[in-house]
């Protein structure tokens, strides 16, 4: 079985699926004037810029607030992807991988800003007051392809009971089992069992309060977490500041140089560095896979525009900045020393930081690794909520039967937790990846055919005058 699960994984995430994901994103960045760059400016302070003019009792009146919207966002995207992705990504394809997450995620900003646009002109507020969003809904009223939402929606839940609770709930039961033996006076392991347990009665204890409760964990677990890890990568990159330059230029000099596999007969577009710093850049940030539509959907008191922006800076924020800090803080350090035998993954970045935080530098990663993955599990679960509501209003004709389809989903999902707590994964890994890869197609397609309705935020940019919060003539 697992034989045939890695050819259709390959065959999902071949080339011409990250042919088409950077053509997506070229067509919107070229239609768009290069906002990503040009309009800096813009999408800078309407986002990251803003939060700190925001007004916190506004907040509470209206719901969830861009800001938390934002970093339910994060929560789903800065994952395990942002350590053990880029770890694999730097021992499979070199140095010259890192480039390639740049580029992804620099074209990916407008595929993202793209999706949430879309997003939010065809979201609508379901009877019991909250929102319905995500590409399920453009496909619906946007295509009029129904059958073809009902598909995405579909995938989206079984992405979410494998890669958003599964998989990474895998991650940190084996991230807290592996410290806790080194730890230990006398070796023993935690219990997986007592993982899992604890793992649901928090993950349960966050989402029974719904996008409110989770957008409110979101907003105080993203900023600290990511912020530490920010200062002290930082603090590992400056301590080595003489090998900058030389990690730079390795950087650069490895993209352009084709790696020969199988003899040295592949083309430059199927070099290692290429491959992998794609696919583990659209990997990190997520940016075409159409969760961030769903994701920016309960933001109230917005616009799209300004939704679009902010899902721009996540794509940035999570690729451009996390991801690179990670692969520099590793560069820097195999640089000057050989890495043990066999370490790859979690175990090759926690190692670089060993070596000049010492063992406090472990315990950062793992703790990452740990708030990193709780946040994707409980974030994953609005995801895949949203898609089951979708899937449930069509096929039931009264809501007490929706509620219970919604109660079985929230079982599954509490379930799906608990196993990876306890199970290896390396199926499990193999078959999200390719619900995952599959999620793309439909929502790539959508994004063609109605790109000519995305408004262009460069164009509100020079025709109207700015008024500093990302809306122009408000």
């Amino acid at each position: 079985m697992e034989k045939w699960l890695e050819i259709i994984h390959r065959m999902v995430w071949g080339p011409w699926t990250l042919v088409l994901f950077l053509g997506t994103g070229v067509w919107f960045t070229l239609r768009s004037g290069i906002f990503q760059i040009r309009g800096f400016p813009v999408w800078w302070s309407s986002t990251a810029g803003s939060m700190w003019k925001q007004d916190k009792k506004a907040q509470r009146r209206s719901g969830c607030s861009q800001f938390q919207s934002a970093c339910t966002a994060l929560a789903a995207t800065i994952g395990t992807g942002n350590i053990v992705g880029v770890a694999t990504a730097l021992t499979a394809g070199g140095p010259g991988a890192l480039f390639w997450m740049w580029l992804s995620a620099g074209i990916g900003m407008m595929t993202a800003y793209a999706e949430t646009w879309l997003g939010q002109v065809y979201r609508y507020r379901r009877d019991d007051g909250h929102w319905m969003c995500g590409p399920m809904i453009y496909m619906e009223h946007g295509l009029g392809v129904p059958v073809l939402g009902n598909l995405y929606a579909f995938l989206v839940v079984m992405a979410s009971l494998g890669m958003g609770s599964m998989v990474q709930a895998n991650s940190m039961s084996e991230t807290i089992r592996s410290h806790s033996v080194r730890f230990s006076e006398n070796g023993a392991s935690v219990s997986a069992v007592l993982i899992g347990v604890a793992a649901v009665l928090l993950t349960g204890t966050v989402i029974r309060g719904g996008i409110a409760r989770i957008s409110r964990v979101s907003e105080y677990l993203v900023p600290i977490s990511a912020g530490i890890y920010l200062i002290f990568s930082a603090a590992v990159i400056v301590s080595c500041w003489n090998v900058l330059p030389e990690i730079a230029a390795s950087v650069f000099r490895g993209a352009w140089t084709p790696s020969a596999a199988g003899g040295g007969a592949v083309g430059f577009f199927l070099s290692r560095s290429v491959r992998y710093g794609l696919s583990r850049g659209v990997f990190s940030n997520e940016a075409g896979l159409g969760t961030l539509a769903v994701l920016h959907g309960a933001a109230e008191d917005t616009t799209p525009e300004r939704q679009g922006m902010w899902a721009m800076f996540e794509v940035f924020f999570d690729t451009i900045v996390i991801c690179t800090l990670t692969a520099f803080v590793i560069l820097c350090i195999i640089c000057r020393e050989q890495p043990p035998a066999g370490a790859d993954g979690a175990a090759l970045t926690a190692w670089c930081f060993s070596r000049k935080l010492g063992g406090f530098g472990e315990i950062l990663v793992s703790g990452a690794m740990i708030v990193f993955a709780f946040a994707t599990i409980i974030a994953w679960y609005y995801l895949g909520r949203q898609a089951a509501e979708y899937l449930l209003e069509r096929a039931t004709d009264g809501q007490n039967r929706e509620k219970i389809g919604i109660r079985f989903y929230t079982v599954l999902y509490l379930a799906a937790v608990f196993t990876g707590c306890i199970s290896r994964l390396e199926i499990v890994w193999l078959i999200s990846d390719i619900w995952n890869g599959l999620m793309v197609y439909p929502n790539l397609l959508a994004l063609w055919f109605l790109a000519s309705e995305v408004k262009i935020p460069l164009d509100i940019w020079f025709k109207t005058e700015y008024t500093g919060n990302g809306n122009k003539g408000e």
